[in-house]
């Protein structure tokens, strides 16, 4: 059982997280250093009280004094970042957002990801209710042009590494639906860069649709794709809104900062 002076001093403790936690967002508004009174402003901090916690900051580094009362943050920020940046993978951080989209569709959910003129499927939610058989397990692979995850990274592409591809594949169909044109297929990529998603209409397989969106990293470079398989006569459109809102869930998670 905590005595009144225990209890007294974790609600100190916490009130001084919450004013640091103050200072260090205050500092991440402003491009430039800060000074303490600006701070104590922002914050509602009395100037001493600020001035006592951004001396501690300071000697951890997560803060730094650029010139005599005026801050920034620290290096040690970054090297945090970094390490964080670098435990997260897109799997994990895709995985419950997955089973939450499927939850609401109750239809396949794949994460795709681009390996040389492939995609590769490393992660799916989905169940027996969807009434869909899912052919390509998760390690399976299929071609850029045929899938709605792989027409995003071709989207990506600049034009002569897009004609590349088509010479090196041949862009061969599976289906009667199959985009095996060049033109054809360089249309369709420029509706994707425009509408900000991909769809595969029975082209890798007869009998499913999908619908895609791209996932991206703190540098804003596509690393995967989100996708919703579903029978042809079952894909509803209304479902393009939870995808793209989910895939953009996924980013954040991974720093991506949207620019519109």
């Amino acid at each position: 059982m905590k005595t009144d002076s225990t209890a007294e001093t974790d609600k100190t403790s916490i009130q001084v997280i919450e004013r640091m936690v103050a200072l260090l967002d205050a500092l991440a508004e402003q491009p430039d250093p800060v000074s303490l009174k600006d701070l104590a402003v922002a914050t509602g901090l009395h100037p001493s009280t600020a001035h006592r916690i951004l001396n501690d900051l300071v000697l951890k580094r997560f803060v730094d004094r650029s010139e005599p009362g005026s801050y920034r943050l620290g290096m040690r920020l970054l090297e945090l970042g970094n390490i964080v940046k670098s435990r997260i993978n897109v799997r994990e951080a895709a995985l419950d957002f997955m089973r939450g989209l499927h939850r609401k569709t109750n239809q396949t959910i794949n994460l795709s990801v681009r390996q040389g003129d492939e995609i590769v499927y490393i992660d799916r939610s989905f169940s027996e209710r969807s009434g869909m058989q899912v052919v390509r397990a998760i390690g399976g692979r299929a071609p850029l042009h045929l899938t709605s995850t792989g027409k995003l990274f071709l989207s990506v592409d600049d034009p002569k590494t897009v004609r590349a591809y088509a010479t090196r594949t041949g862009l061969a169909g599976q289906t009667k639906n199959s985009i095996t044109d060049l033109a054809k297929l360089e249309r369709e990529l420029s509706q994707v860069r425009a509408l900000g998603y991909a769809r595969d209409n029975e082209e890798l397989e007869l009998g499913v649709r999908c619908m895609a969106a791209g996932i991206r990293d703190d540098s804003g470079r596509l690393i995967a794709g989100l996708s919703i398989s579903a029978p042809t006569d079952r894909l509803q459109e209304e479902w393009l809104d939870d995808l793209t809102n989910t895939a953009g869930q996924i980013s954040s998670v991974l720093g991506y900062v949207s620019q519109s």
